[in-house]
């Protein structure tokens, strides 16, 4: 983005031109010109006003992929709130064209999907022989149709509503076929929203465009980065659905990332380097879980074990029961040789839809000379190099980014079988849809004796480089664990700290210097003997980024000695810019101490903001439901709770317990309830919107006895800006909302919340609570798997 940075918002409009975007595939694709630049008496404790029910979702978020699914629609959008009944739009900022990568889908005024149940006499169990009988009938249902072995669907209607015709297989006999309508669906109805995102699959798979998961890519224009050994193939992700009063496709551009080594490749050279003695154990650990491609079917597959005693000289039964060896089935299928005789082979699972539970899986075995890697190893996500690289041709400028998805539609249109299919539907592609934003202004930010107005929201540490922090108690009481081999560094960094920290507002005490051996056990057992009842943190230098060292001393100081604590990695001491590296770790240590950075200023006061998220455990069958709220009227100390729930269902119900608890806080910080409370909840999976309201509002609500109808309202905002590429809006949907805010509001709010992100001195793309809540969650779920003790739950331990 170039100019003014701040932040862009826009409203979709019932019954205008102005509409709203997809958030699973919106990114803006010209975005050139837009920068992201009372309190109640005691007495009136029970009339509370609640704002409650953020749903955001957003694209790629996080590893996270979300979409709005058509059952959310079932939610009315603003059915009952009087107060934005005429209109859901904001007003404050400049106004500002945008181009979306939205495109209509159009389709006649009074076009249906017509559905029929066949039914074949006497019964036909093969799908593909079901298919072949019925059309032999090309001249009764016409060139297009579509069916699945039971249902058949046309885009014109028959003469009857049930039509008898009939059938001869090879070996003579009659097959009696019975083609009975049983629906017809208007092109709005979650049916044929449905049955468009299969056509428009089918459309691409025309182009020649392969599906890896939910995306389809051009194996043919493969983008060569020969100095990492990586491939991107370029493709799309596509969706259907219906945008208030029209139904539009969403396309958004994505990147499959190919590592040009294969399977034996990485196996040959892991050998190499450690030997024969632990190779097979750490080639389970290193590969199994990975996704690997094969290039002579263009399939991904999933490695879910490695056979070592099967061969490519083995023999095998192919589906007719006849014995072949992987050599001869490999040349005569695919035209491969396989050149190494000795390599296992790879073990996946293949799953399926239909899968009974009892029946064993189908399991494929694939020679890992033909399998190529795919996705980064940790190794290659932590070098700059490569990831800088990578950037450059993923992160695309708006530009490039609208001429692909242009490229993609004259493609659509240009390809003969493409169109003849989608027009035999009584389909077309159309114009590309662009509404009216607005620019809000910059927000100030507020420290101690300083305010300034940044000159971008992307980063504002320049900003406040010599501007004390709000406020925070001193460091006086805390460890520092190291090694022996990192002495040196442990002087390093405390030498930094009290530098930095003074100028900062935050005093840095001499600490408890332990050295300790390098194994994870040392470090345990030295935290259980050094830390007291007065032990304010535990600073740990760790000698690598093992993953089991960290989780070892962050599940110890989350669970059993429940202290605060920052966990740094030796080698980033060792880096060039060690003052703005130790700067950052001393605003995380003094926020985990309960201090207070920078706020900005909300006219709202008494306000509590709440942030929800949902993380699965990496370890244990369950959730973990993050809870974070804040505690004061300047939003900028916060209570957090962790809860495990033994169900997979991304639904919280611990929410009245954890309301409650947070109420409870507030009252005793601020002696009065809140006026107002605005919960974001993150983490809605498709089509959750409803039980989301059903189930978890009342939850909120109960838990200070209020009881009121459900409804919503939406707006996209974005309040991140990129330096490179393009960015993508963030979906909000207004689920509850009594509190009369206007949408402008509303907006506004939330823009600001997205300043409060302690761990980042830059605006983020979500409401802080949100990300606390993430960083709390994937913190216990990832590392920890027990619920934290309630000790560490007025500070921000997590970060």
């Amino acid at each position: 983005m170039t100019g003014r940075e701040q932040a862009s918002l826009y409203e979709g409009q019932m019954g205008s031109n102005v509409l709203a975007v997809n958030p699973s595939t919106s990114s803006l694709t010209q975005m050139e010109n837009v920068g992201n630049n009372r309190t109640p008496r005691k007495s009136e404790a029970c009339s509370l006003t609640v704002s409650a029910g953020f749903e955001r979702q957003v694209m790629m978020e996080r590893g996270r992929s979300r979409r709005r699914n058509f059952f959310d629609f079932g939610v009315n959008t603003r059915k009952a709130m009087e107060h934005v009944q005429d209109s859901k739009s904001g007003s404050s900022g400049m106004p500002v064209k945008i181009v979306t990568n939205l495109f209509a889908f159009r389709s006649p005024p009074k076009w249906c999907l017509n559905q029929y149940q066949v039914t074949f006499m006497p019964d036909i169990e093969s799908k593909r022989l079901r298919m072949a009988l019925l059309f032999s009938h090309s001249d009764l249902l016409g060139r297009v149709r579509a069916f699945d072995g039971a249902m058949l669907f046309l885009p014109n209607k028959l003469q009857n509503q049930v039509t008898k015709v009939t059938s001869m297989m090879k070996n003579g006999q009659i097959v009696n076929i019975v083609i009975t309508l049983t629906s017809e669906f208007p092109q709005d109805s979650p049916m044929c929203i449905q049955f468009f995102n299969i056509t428009i699959k089918k459309v691409l798979k025309m182009l020649s465009m392969y599906q890896i998961g939910r995306n389809f890519y051009n194996p043919s224009t493969p983008i060569q980065i020969p100095q990492h050994r990586l491939t991107l193939w370029p493709g799309f992700s596509t969706s259907i659905l219906r945008y208030e009063t029209k139904i539009l496709l969403s396309v958004d551009v994505s990147h499959k990332v190919l590592r040009s080594e294969t399977v034996l490749d990485f196996m040959t050279e892991l050998y190499n380097r450690i030997g024969d003695q632990r190779f097979i154990d750490t080639c389970m650990r290193e590969l199994v879980g990975f996704i690997v491609l094969t290039r002579y079917n263009n399939k991904t597959y999933r490695i879910d074990d490695i056979d070592w005693s099967v061969k490519p000289t083995n023999v095998f039964k192919k589906a007719d029961g006849t014995e072949i060896t992987y050599i001869d089935y490999y040349s005569q299928q695919y035209d491969a040789s396989i050149t190494d005789l000795n390599q296992p082979m790879l073990v996946s699972q293949l799953r399926s839809k239909n899968d009974v539970k009892d029946v064993a899986p189908r399991v494929a075995h694939l020679i890992p000379e033909f399998c190529f890697l795919t996705g980064l190893s940790n190794q290659a996500r932590s070098d700059f190099r490569i990831m800088k690289d990578l950037a450059a041709e993923t992160q695309l400028t708006p530009q490039k980014r609208q001429q692909r998805l242009h490229d993609l539609i004259d493609n659509i249109q240009r390809n003969k079988v493409a169109r003849t299919e989608l027009e035999g539907w009584g389909l077309r592609l159309d114009e590309q849809i662009s509404l009216v934003g607005r620019v809000l202004p910059t927000e100030k930010i507020h420290m101690f004796e300083h305010s300034c107005q940044p000159v971008s929201p992307v980063d504002w540490s320049r900003d406040i480089r010599n501007a004390r922090i709000i406020g925070s108690r001193p460091l006086q009481d805390w460890l520092i664990v190291f090694s022996q081999r990192n002495y040196e560094s442990a002087g390093k960094l405390l030498a930094c700290l009290k530098k930095v920290g003074p100028p900062m507002g935050f005093s840095v005490e001499n600490p408890k210097m332990v050295q300790v051996n390098e194994s994870p056990t040392s470090f345990i057992q030295a935290l259980r003997q050094h830390i007291e009842p007065s032990t304010q943190l535990v600073l740990c230098i760790l000698p690598s980024n093992q993953k089991s060292s960290y989780d070892c001393i962050k599940k110890f100081l989350c669970v059993e000695k429940p202290i605060p604590s920052q966990c740094v990695v030796a080698r980033t001491l060792n880096r060039a810019n060690i003052m703005s590296i130790v700067t950052k770790i001393a605003l995380q240590m003094a926020c985990k101490i309960g201090g207070e950075l920078w706020m900005v200023e909300i006219p709202l006061k008494s306000l509590m903001v709440i942030g929800i998220d949902i993380n699965r455990d990496t370890l244990r069958k369950g959730t973990y439901v993050g809870f974070v709220a804040s505690i004061n009227t300047t939003i900028t100390k916060w209570l957090s709770r962790c809860v495990f729930q033994p169900s997979s269902v991304e639904v919280a119900d611990c929410l009245k317990v954890c309301m409650r608890g947070a109420l409870n806080k507030w009252l005793e910080v601020n002696h009065v309830l809140p006026a107002r409370i605005v919960v974001y909840r993150d983490g809605v999976g498709d089509g959750q919107l409803m039980t989301l309201v059903d189930y978890e509002v009342p939850q909120i609500l109960d838990s200070f006895k209020m009881v009121n109808p459900d409804y919503r309202y939406d707006f996209f905002l974005i309040s991140q800006c990129a330096r490179q590429g393009t960015v993508s809006p963030t979906y909000y949907n207004v689920v509850y909302d009594n509190s009369s805010m206007k949408p402008d509001h509303v907006q506004r709010l939330t823009y600001k919340i997205c300043h409060l992100y302690y761990n980042w001195q830059g605006v983020i793309r979500v409401p802080a609570p949100c990300q606390y809540a993430f960083k709390l969650t994937t913190l216990v779920a990832q590392n920890v798997h027990r619920e934290p003790d309630l000790e560490l739950a007025d500070c921000l331990f997590f970060l």
